[in-house]
């Protein structure tokens, strides 16, 4: 059952107190070591600790950690985190993760792209939480990046089915209502990469669980790019098909100078989707390696294989069939640090200098698949997996959280705001759309409008890592809240990108930005076009 309650959003130290915002004597120090019952979690554990409560300043909020034991003794806990501001606005707003997860999102911080000049959940009064998923990140491991829980099923699929996520809720709003004695009137969700995968998760499986979603650049197939990886994998490992950081620039480069003015301006953005560079164009005479200003034959082929579908022939268990390839040929930069395809090639032990994509899926191979820790990603074959098959179509159906019918989240009265860079260049914005195309052909174009909308934002890439041609913010929870609180569904949005001082109107997808007439800097001047 969904409610509503009308309240103002704005609390930082810098900020006054939100008028409709409640003081509240928060016992924080009586919460340290309250037991969490495991009947006030609908999924099994052994109950739960508060194994921390204390009062943050500056923030004025109680912070609370917790650890929800597991049935399986030796899988590890799931470490949770509760935010409670004494200016509370009587909701609650719980972050997703990242990559692997095993670490706890930050519960100060703001949703995906979220406005810098706007404060942040927490500080708007949302009581905050989060958890690492159900498993702890070997600190030596690079972030968000070591599998190694995936060796004990109830770890496995309390990060990869989500199951953590209900168990989490329901344990956060267990502390909140025991510190506010209330309990909150709206429960949103957040996330954006594996957290926007995990806010498809929860409006799937749990469609009365959250009053709000918003889900930005979702790894919601996630089995299915995990192949697309490994074969990409296969491929850049090949002799001469890595092409090293100089040649992804030209690439770069080359792409933007074909597609750039293709919207009317040339501004250093791609918004036209029609645009896709033919890398042919950048062959070395011969097509061998001849030096930094061209492409040899077999760095075309790679580039072209990780901006062209993948399609396995067989079948799994999720009913997945292809992953469709990233958009280099359109606008995504390979070079992005720490989430491109790095500075070496693949290999065996695998390189940190490899891509991050390439990283993912040799953890996968290890403790996913094979659950062979001296396993070498570059083993298994993407394409002709032999005995590993069985598994990997068992583990789809864990790992591909597709389910398009999202009548039950509608019907609760849920509002799903979904978003994608369209220079992504870790998830596949054109994954994102076909999730879209299927929610609309399942549910209907005009049932989808009354609960869900989809932005796919030119220029932006993961989570503005690095230096993205178009550094995204939007204020999608203050739009969030107008549609769950008021029923005013998003209308005339504006994406911002306070690096470059210029603004885009946020369009609907499939239109996109076209420059009519006047400042460039200026959303005003485009139209949404398709």
């Amino acid at each position: 059952m969904k409610k509503t309650l009308a309240v103002s959003a704005a609390l930082l130290l810098v900020f006054p107190a939100p008028a409709d915002a409640s003081p509240a004597a928060v016992d924080c120090a009586g919460l340290a070591g309250l037991r969490i019952p495991a009947s006030v979690m609908s999924l099994p554990t052994s109950g739960g600790l508060v194994t921390a409560a204390s009062v943050v300043e500056p923030g004025d909020y109680c912070r609370v950690d917790a650890d929800l034991h597991p049935v399986d003794p030796a899988a590890p806990s799931i470490k949770l985190r509760v935010a409670l501001p004494r200016a509370w606005n009587h909701k609650a707003l719980m972050f997703g993760g990242g990559g692997f997860n095993g670490t706890i999102p930050d519960v100060t911080a703001n949703v995906p792209f979220g406005p810098a000049d706007r404060p942040a959940p927490l500080a708007r009064g949302y009581a905050t939480f989060a958890s690492d998923s159900g498993h702890q990140q070997n600190p030596a491991s690079p972030p968000s990046l070591d599998g190694s829980f995936g060796v004990n099923d109830e770890a496995l699929h309390n990060f990869a089915a989500g199951d953590a996520l209900k168990k989490t809720r329901d344990a956060s709003l267990f502390l909140i209502r025991r510190a506010y004695a209330a309990a909150p009137a709206e429960v949103f969700f957040a996330g954006g990469s594996t957290g926007g995968r995990e806010a498809l998760v929860v409006a799937q499986r749990w469609p009365t669980a959250f009053d709000g979603v918003i889900s930005a650049f979702p790894a919601w197939n996630n089995l299915a790019e995990i192949l697309d990886l490994g074969y990409l994998t296969q491929v850049l490992a090949r002799p001469g098909a890595f092409p090293p950081p100089v040649k992804q620039g030209l690439l770069y480069d080359s792409v933007i100078k074909a597609c750039d003015g293709r919207d009317g301006v040339t501004d250093g953005v791609v918004s036209d989707p029609g645009c896709r560079f033919d890398p042919r164009a950048l062959r070395c005479p011969g097509g061998a390696d001849t030096g930094p200003a061209c492409l040899s034959d077999a760095q075309i082929g790679a580039v072209t294989a990780m901006s062209s579908p993948f399609r396995w022939p067989y079948r799994i268990a999720s009913g997945e069939k292809q992953y469709p390839g990233f958009p280099f040929l359109s606008g995504a930069d390979m070079r992005t640090p720490f989430l491109g395809f790095g500075t070496t090639p693949p290999a065996d032990p695998m390189p940190v200098t490899s891509g991050y994509g390439m990283q993912y899926w040799d953890q996968w191979v290890k403790y996913f698949l094979t659950r062979d820790p001296g396993r070498s990603g570059l083993d298994i074959d993407p394409r002709n997996p032999g005995k590993w098959l069985d598994r990997i179509s068992a583990l789809s159906a864990i790992e591909d959280r597709n389910n398009a019918d999202l009548r039950p989240f509608a019907r609760a009265g849920g509002k799903l705001i979904l978003f994608h860079g369209a220079a992504d260049e870790l998830v596949s914005p054109y994954s994102t759309s076909d999730y879209y195309s299927r929610v609309r052909a399942e549910v209907g174009p005009r049932a989808t409008d009354g609960f869900l909308r989809y932005y796919v934002i030119p220029g932006a890439n993961h989570a503005n890592f690095g230096t993205p041609a178009f550094a995204a913010s939007w204020d999608s929870l203050t739009a969030l809240e107008q549609w769950v609180d008021a029923g005013r569904a998003p209308v005339g949005q504006t994406v911002v990108d306070p690096a470059h001082q210029r603004s885009r109107p946020l369009c609907e997808y499939p239109d996109w930005p076209r420059y009519r007439s006047g400042d460039p800097s200026a959303a005003a001047s485009f139209v949404c076009a398709r």
